[in-house]
């Protein structure tokens, strides 16, 4: 055999070893969409991607962290990136699950690629908190002065619309900063949810939405609960809305707000509980509700469920499986780890309800929990 024909045979075998290896390397699958039904690696570990609030991401890493531990199998990245990014990953199948604090609109689950469901994970309280050094007791706000702040119609501190509730605070002669999420997200829906409910005005100009048009030269805008957060932290006379466990994490104070009775309430984990008890009998079937301003004397009235969204039947069984057990366990055992977090547990009722929309998911036409 001459040396220039063996060289030849080498070339092709390399150029076919190459052309294989690129070919594996390259060649990419949508989420869910595994070559085999454990939607495992070769080393038995199994994968799952969530994305979307950042209203839940204390509790849902909480709860990632703990469920690794039992199951040492599992891997879950639960990545905080929004509600509106949330439910475009789960529409564009670029995660396995979504999350979100607002529930889809009818419009957007029409876009899905089969029926999706509303899985209630915990209930939370949207809180205003600000950073005014000199004012140690908690202020007191009402809808209609929340509204008019972010409004750009109350500028001052000390503006008789919020001394009048609040008499026995000094208030500062400053500037008042304004700071509201600047990305698509279920906290500022529960936020102008519960503000469009209450003020005529707001309503009008700004409305409900988990991207409003904000105000033109009023405030500032971050990204994610704890961008807004880490924005009124450092800014002196700011006032901002976030989920309830960053104000606790950062020890910044929350405002008293105005309820549908007339009180002025803390957010606590009574008071969304209140608020949500009093819509427990009237939750449509789908799940999807909002609950701000609600009935009774100690309602939290910036109150909400978050949820975790997926599509009805699962691409993957393997994968599927695994879900459909974690949310059993997150709305069970995962239940324990919500108090210290600052977050309510579900009502029992509420669990009864998201156990069935669980046992519903299927892969294949075949239930993945019977």
């Amino acid at each position: 055999m001459s040396t220039k024909y063996s060289s030849g045979k080498k070339i092709i075998f390399v150029f076919l070893i190459f052309t294989v290896v690129c070919g594996l390397a390259c060649s990419q699958q949508p989420i869910g969409q595994s070559n085999n039904l454990t939607g495992s690696s070769g080393s038995g570990t199994v994968s799952l991607l969530g994305k979307g609030a950042s209203f839940p991401d204390p509790i849902y890493k909480k709860w990632v962290s703990e469920y690794g531990k039992v199951n040492p199998n599992i891997r879950i990245d639960y990545q905080s990136v929004g509600s509106g990014a949330g439910q475009k990953a789960l529409l564009d199948k670029t995660a396995d699950f979504g999350a979100s604090d607002e529930a889809m609109s009818d419009e957007d689950l029409k876009k899905g690629d089969g029926e999706i469901l509303h899985i209630p994970t915990v209930l939370g309280a949207v809180v205003i908190t600000y950073n005014l050094a000199d004012v140690k007791e908690p202020l007191k706000l009402s809808a209609e002065t929340i509204s008019d702040i972010y409004l750009g119609n109350i500028k001052k501190w000390n503006d008789e619309r919020i001394k009048k509730d609040n008499p026995n605070l000094t208030l500062p002669d400053t500037d008042i900063l304004p700071v509201y999420r600047a990305d698509s997200s279920g906290t500022s829906a529960v936020f102008t949810d519960f503000l469009s409910k209450t003020v005529p005005a707001w309503k009008e100009k700004v409305g409900a939405n988990k991207q409003p048009s904000w105000i033109t030269g009023v405030g500032t805008g971050a990204p994610r609960n704890d961008g807004v957060m880490g924005q009124v932290k450092q800014t002196p006379n700011s006032i901002g809305y976030v989920e309830l466990t960053f104000a606790k994490a950062n020890n910044l104070p929350t405002a008293q707000i105005k309820n549908k009775a007339g009180n002025f309430v803390e957010a606590s984990l009574e008071g969304v509980s209140a608020a949500a008890a009093s819509s427990v009998g009237q939750m449509p079937e789908d799940l999807r509700v909002q609950i701000t301003n609600a009935e009774g004397e100690n309602a939290y009235p910036i109150a909400s469920y978050t949820y975790i969204l997926v599509y009805k039947n699962q691409p993957d069984a393997g994968k599927g499986k695994t879900l459909a057990d974690f949310l059993w366990w997150a709305i069970h055992d995962g239940e324990k780890f919500t108090k210290d977090l600052h977050y309510a547990p579900l009502p029992t009722e509420i669990v009864k309800k998201a156990e069935a929309k669980i046992n519903s998911m299927t892969a294949g036409g075949k239930p993945l929990r019977q």
